[in-house]
């Protein structure tokens, strides 16, 4: 699993059975550093089972755990899934959550 923050949704007239009415959104990880530490694809597209909006920060799982995310055997063409929206969070020496959701408790 990663953290990573929404930036972007893919609509596809033509897929797979297994992707029909599934949202796909476009998951960049959450990295403080310029260049990513090894090679790896970036951004991820990711099928969103939970409604995660544009710039909210998610927890994305790859595999089998990301297909029974939605349910089943897990035995669908997609490879990545959204399985948390994060509320907040913490973590030592990193600013990911700093001011995060703040506009939000000031509506």
């Amino acid at each position: 699993m990663f953290l990573g923050r929404v930036i972007g949704e893919v609509w596809a007239s033509r897929k797979m059975k297994d992707l029909e009415g599934k949202r796909l959104l476009v998951i960049e990880p959450v990295d403080d550093r310029s260049e990513p530490p090894a090679k790896k694809v970036t951004p991820v597209i990711a099928a969103d089972p939970l409604g995660a909006d544009f710039g909210e920060l998610v927890v994305v799982a790859f595999g089998k755990a990301a297909r029974v995310a939605f349910g089943g055997d897990g035995d669908f063409a997609f490879e990545a899934a959204i399985v948390g929206i994060v509320d907040q969070g913490q973590a030592h020496g990193r600013d990911w959550f700093e001011n995060y959701r703040a506009e939000e408790e000031r509506s």
